[in-house]
């Protein structure tokens, strides 16, 4: 391989990265990224579609990639956009304020100002029959978490005022700028065949026909990197016991992720640690507090097979006791490492399921929780730096 292609292959993965990071890629957020995108354009929108079964369109000054989600998977949520942290889960009222929000600009002009678009988002609220009063302080903060994430996405432009001010007191007033190149890129499928958000979650989890298991199978590695044989269809699984040394090649190749291959299935790690939006462990209270509690469940899970012959090796059952016991001496036990507010064990029980459950290492089960059998890879060792508490 000569220099110039080694130097396309990284490009090319570069490219696909960022897309995968940012699915709207925009000039003024990512112009390097951006310009990578527009370079390898026809390889990237070819390996996409066959590859992955998504859809890429690039632009001049904006690239989208219409990704298809997991289907009813509610571990990956939009979360609201702040300086620092991963921001506060969306509820429903600023989803739906988000779309509602959506449908209003596409009557918009260019440039208007907030009260016009309230205006407009009360009079789709009264369309739709919503329980929601924007006179409200809680359904204001909503609807500014939408509008937030419209900014950071660079479909609208605060050119004066202070959306933060408006949450306290309606009468505030804010000019804002409508890209309306960057709102048709936004919506990623239709609507006419839903008869509702279950309907419209399935259809946008549907493989392309020309990838099949194949397709299935690499979109669960990229969006979820815990891949469990137990949730494979039949045929998915069938295709995944034959290609899975082929697919590590792949995922090298063309994403920069090495695939390691476990008994139960495989987990995407990325080398760089920067291939995500959900560090585990990563850095913080929360964070540091999964990784201990998983570690004693993990130990108990351990004993527990030794005594007994256990069936399903994939996911192993953890009553709901006995997380929350494992929640109280980690609280305990590390309390001058963690947070003052994790004095409170009901807030921090709720931030270690969070943590846990969206790393895909546990999830709820019907008499309690359980474990991910990869969850074993984790082993950590607590130390305190000197002087710091």
């Amino acid at each position: 391989m000569t220099f110039e292609d080694t130097q396309a292959v990284a490009e090319r993965r570069t490219a696909l990265r960022a897309l995968l990071m940012q699915p709207l890629l925009t000039d003024e957020r990512s112009p390097d990224d951006l310009l990578l995108v527009r370079r390898h354009r026809e390889h990237l929108v070819r390996l996409c579609a066959e590859g992955l079964g998504y859809r890429l369109v690039v632009e001049p000054k904006a690239a989208r990639l219409y990704k298809g989600g997991l289907g009813r998977d509610a571990n990956r949520p939009l979360r609201k956009p702040v300086n620092r942290g991963r921001g506060r889960r969306f509820e429903p009222r600023a989803y739906a304020l988000l779309c509602l929000t959506l449908a209003a600009l596409t009557r918009c002009p260019g440039q208007l100002l907030l009260d016009e678009l309230v205006a407009q988002v009360r009079s789709a609220v009264a369309e739709a029959h919503l329980d929601i009063d924007l006179d409200k302080v809680a359904d204001r903060r909503a609807m500014a978490a939408a509008l937030a994430v419209l900014i950071e996405l660079g479909v609208l432009i605060e050119r004066d005022g202070d959306l933060n001010r408006w949450v306290e007191e309606s009468t505030a007033q804010s000019l804002l700028d409508v890209r309306r190149d960057r709102l048709t890129l936004l919506a990623a499928a239709g609507l006419s065949r839903a008869s509702g958000p279950e309907d419209l979650l399935d259809a946008a989890a549907l493989p392309s026909a020309a990838g099949g298991a194949r397709v299935a199978v690499r979109r669960r590695l990229l969006e979820s990197p815990v891949l469990s044989s137990t949730d494979l269809t039949e045929d998915q699984a069938e295709w995944w016991r034959r290609n899975r040394n082929r697919e590590a090649e792949w995922f090298r190749e063309h994403v920069g992720l090495d695939l390691e291959l476990r008994a139960e299935g495989a987990m995407a790690i990325d080398p760089d640690e920067t291939l995500t939006d959900l560090v585990f462990p990563g850095t913080g209270s929360a964070r540091h507090a999964a990784l201990l509690v998983l570690e004693r469940l993990v130990s108990q899970l351990r004993e527990d097979a030794r005594s007994a012959e256990l069936p399903e090796r994939v996911w192993r059952p953890v009553p709901q006791g006995a997380f929350d016991q494992a929640v109280r001496e980690v609280g305990t036990e590390h309390a001058r490492g963690l947070r003052k507010v994790y004095a409170d064990v009901e807030l921090l029980a709720a931030d270690v399921l969070e943590v846990l459950t969206e790393s895909g290492l546990l999830r709820r089960a019907a008499d309690g929780l359980a474990v991910h059998a990869a969850a074993a890879r984790y082993a950590p060792q607590t130390t305190y730096a000197e002087g710091l508490f």
